[in-house]
């Protein structure tokens, strides 16, 4: 009910549905009434997951041969210089900020280095977006996955041997990384090819819903087994699937789009839930400083990435708007620094170094979730490529 009242009130007001999401979510919160609690949040993880699922597929299916034909060598440098900047920029700044604790600037760093999609790709759903930013857009927060994931894992694996005084290989660095994403991408894969051999023929939506579903879950579930990154073997299903059999594609994506509201509702008003403004005090400077590194890092990576890529104008001129968001990645990513660093096996330093990152990021997505939706909405609108208005044109 309350998503569907935001949902009405934000049209009226003239806002991406995601800001509301998340400002009712932290109205609804840990933060104010109180009415999801962290126990409530806890057990409904699973709709996180299945969201997360819809979301991947979405950006799988744009990872098409004829994009990358046209879009191609734009689109990974974008990808790339995007995040590197955002993590060399995040960790200069915190680094110079509190030069005794550099595991905590590899961390901050790293995990800036992640956009979440979820809001970007429901922003381009809602005004039903297309064109070469649009494409770009969802082809770049889908290949930022992969390279935030690669800087997190090193830059873990360098934060742990320094908190434990350890030497550090060179092998352990590079390989462990590689392994994850490999193995991540191979299980999308090889899922993808059974789903469009096994549905390839398959017409009535029921069906083709059930069976979908089915190889999401899997997908899923074997990714969680095993810790590998779900969103990344998903959005390997999608493009394996888009790029084999792109009518099957089409009529599942349709058939996904009809049970998206209700699982991205649920997932922007928890992950605004989430968020605790009491926390403000002790984030203080340093979560400040994050955010504007951040910012910076994003967007100017982002618009040097596409001059040197030799994107097209507009993409040069937008593409950075579009890459805000941090819930979902990068908040998944903090979780997995309180479960590695918290635990007390590297000592106080590594109990507050869990407890610091996540609640920088914890605070600092307030601010991105209602910030980057408008941004986006801003980039599509002043690119021409906001279907939404050409439909109420026509039916005027």
């Amino acid at each position: 009910m309350v998503a569907y009242l935001i949902k009405q009130l934000t049209g009226k007001v003239g806002i991406p549905i995601v800001t509301g999401y998340v400002l009712a979510g932290v109205v609804m919160g840990i933060s104010l009434l109180r009415i999801f609690n962290q126990s409530i949040l806890d057990r409904f993880e699973i709709v996180n997951d299945i969201a997360l699922a819809i979301i991947g597929f979405s950006i799988g299916s744009e990872l098409r041969k004829d994009v990358f034909k046209k879009l191609g060598k734009s689109i990974i440098i974008i990808a790339v210089f995007e995040s590197i900047a955002a993590f060399l920029i995040v960790f200069m700044v915190v680094w110079i900020y509190d030069p005794g604790r550099v595991y905590l600037a590899l961390i901050l760093g790293a995990v800036s280095s992640a956009t979440a999609p979820a809001a970007t790709v429901y922003v381009i759903q809602q005004y039903k977006s297309r064109g070469p930013l649009t494409s770009t857009i969802l082809a770049v927060v889908g290949i930022d996955d992969a390279v935030a994931l690669m800087i997190f894992v090193f830059a873990s694996v360098i934060a742990g041997g320094i908190l434990r005084s350890e030497h550090i290989s060179m092998f352990s660095i590079l390989i462990t990384p590689l392994v994850e994403i490999t193995l991540s991408v191979l299980l999308g894969a090889l899922l993808g090819l059974g789903f469009t051999l096994l549905f390839r023929r398959v017409r009535y939506p029921d069906d083709l819903l059930l069976g979908c579903s089915a190889f999401l879950l899997l997908c899923l579930g074997i990714t969680q087994q095993f810790h590998l990154s779900g969103l990344l073997a998903v959005m390997s299903f999608g493009a394996v699937v888009a790029n084999m059999n792109p009518m099957l594609t089409n009529r599942s994506g349709k058939i996904l789009e009809n049970i998206s509201p209700l699982f991205f509702a649920y997932f922007f008003i928890f992950g605004g839930a989430h968020l605790d403004i009491s926390l403000l005090p002790r984030v203080g400077i340093l979560g400040l400083l994050y955010l504007v590194a951040r910012l910076l890092g994003k967007m100017g990576g982002a618009s040097l990435g596409a001059l040197i890529g030799k994107a097209p104008a507009m993409v040069r001129k937008y593409i950075g708007f579009a890459l805000i968001p941090q819930v979902g990645v990068a908040v998944a990513l903090a979780i997995l620094v309180r479960k590695e660093f918290g635990t007390g096996l590297y000592g106080p330093d590594g109990i507050l170094l869990s407890t610091v990152v996540i609640n920088v990021l914890l605070f600092t997505t307030v601010f991105t979730e209602i910030i980057g939706p408008l941004l986006t909405k801003t980039a599509l609108t002043r690119a021409g490529e906001r279907q939404d208005h050409i439909e109420e044109e026509l039916g005027e």
